[in-house]
């Protein structure tokens, strides 16, 4: 692609480019990229994104290939909830990765994305994470969005960026807030004594759960929680933070630290709950809500509620208190 600048002197080529609103250069952040990589120069020669242009430069702007994958697509049934031209939305299974990595190169949710839409996922930000705008962690289930082209997974990105698409989880926790609706407001970082772990700490990044309470049974509370931010683990790191944690969360609680909220008489069924219906943490991710990148259309998607989740939810309703 081939431009010829006409404009007045000392414009900034990304700005430029940006409101030419050429469809091949649907964002800023891949404007930058495409700088950066030097796919795109001026009068032949590449040039920072904050490079002035002159009436009469030439702008030459290639669009690079789509990276090849190495991901083998595996045939592993998937629940599609929602699905268009240019985006996917899945409902994922306990126990499923996202995507491949250190310790998981298959069985993740890519490599079934992949069989199922035949590789129509958009390249991503990483080779091993095709479509993957956003993700779960491998025990918590429910809804997540996978774009099929660059286009589409740029803008949505930039729209989580911006807090434009609504995310809403049901959690079940132990013990209970001071408050029956409220947020939770605090810094977020990688923990230094267990790099697997996030921590609340000063240093870290913004993290924000608006959370209200939907039931709650003696020493157990079922919760609607909705995200502004999307940090690693933010759930479970807020809730343990206020001595309410997630139930079954081996990461950020313990059974015993379980054990020491409810009376000794109920710890046996606890005991049993944990060792038999519930093995992870009782989180899903059960509601979106966003206007389409492309279509412009809204778009709402809720995910039924796992067996485990619903089996826990029945037994709290026969052996606590509302």
């Amino acid at each position: 692609m081939r431009i010829e600048y006409k404009g007045k002197d000392q414009q900034r080529i990304d700005k430029f480019l940006k409101e030419r609103k050429i469809e091949e250069l649907y964002s800023r952040s891949f404007i930058d990229k495409l700088i950066a990589e030097e796919f795109i120069k001026v009068n032949d020669d590449p040039v920072k994104k904050s490079h002035l242009l002159k009436s009469g430069d030439i702008i030459e702007i290639e669009i690079p290939k789509q990276q090849s994958l190495e991901i083998i697509p595996e045939n592993i049934p998937i629940n599609i909830l929602w699905e268009d031209d240019y985006l996917v939305i899945v409902n994922k299974p306990v126990g499923m990765v996202v995507h491949p990595g250190a310790g998981n190169p298959d069985g993740t949710l890519v490599n079934a994305l992949m069989y199922h839409l035949k590789g129509n996922l958009s390249s991503g930000s990483d080779v091993l994470r095709p479509g993957i705008v956003h993700r779960l962690d491998k025990d918590t289930t429910g809804l997540l969005i996978a774009a099929k082209d660059d286009r589409t997974h740029s803008l949505l990105s930039q729209m989580f960026q911006d807090r434009k698409i609504k995310k809403t989880y049901l959690a079940i926790t132990v013990g209970t807030p001071k408050e029956n609706q409220g947020t939770i407001e605090t810094n977020i970082e990688r923990s230094s004594a267990d790099r697997k772990k996030m921590t609340v700490s000063e240093n870290g990044k913004k993290a924000v759960t608006h959370y209200k309470i939907l039931e709650h049974y003696d020493f157990f509370s079922v919760m609607e929680l909705d995200l502004e931010t999307g940090r690693t683990h933010q759930i479970r790191v807020h809730f343990s933070s206020i001595n309410c944690p997630i139930l079954g969360d081996d990461t950020y609680s313990s059974l015993k630290r379980t054990l020491n909220i409810i009376p000794g008489h109920f710890h046996k069924k606890i005991k049993h709950l944990l060792a038999n219906h519930l093995k992870r943490q009782a989180l899903h991710a059960y509601k979106l809500k966003f206007i389409h990148p492309i279509t412009g259309k809204e778009i709402k998607v809720k995910a039924p509620l796992p067996q485990d989740i619903k089996y826990t939810l029945d037994w709290l309703k026969k052996s606590f208190r509302t």
